[in-house]
């Protein structure tokens, strides 16, 4: 029995874990602006990942966000870069993640 709790625990954990990303998705009916071009320094240690700059959208118009180097959360984990995507209700933008 408490294995089954304990499953059940962790599948909340995970529904939670996706919910504001769901529930929060924002719709812009403008089509993002093309990326920026951006210089991109050295790395700051060795394996950090260069997330690239975006166009943001604060609610009115685009903004950049310039790019950086992040630190991996673990060994050979690599960074997988945000975008923006059309679908049918307008344009959203689909954070980066560590894989």
């Amino acid at each position: 029995m408490k294995h089954i709790s304990t499953m059940l625990l962790a599948a909340a954990m995970v529904g939670t874990a996706f919910a504001p990303s769901l529930a929060g998705a924002q719709y812009v009916r403008v089509r993002p602006p093309r990326p920026m071009y951006e210089r991109r320094p050295p790395a700051p240690r060795p394996g950090w990942a260069w997330r690239a700059g975006y166009q943001r959208w604060d609610g009115a118009r685009y903004v950049w966000v310039p790019g950086g180097y992040m630190a991996p959360p673990r060994p050979r984990a690599y960074w997988v870069q945000g975008r923006w995507v059309h679908g049918p209700r307008g344009w959203s933008w689909r954070e980066g993640y560590w894989r």
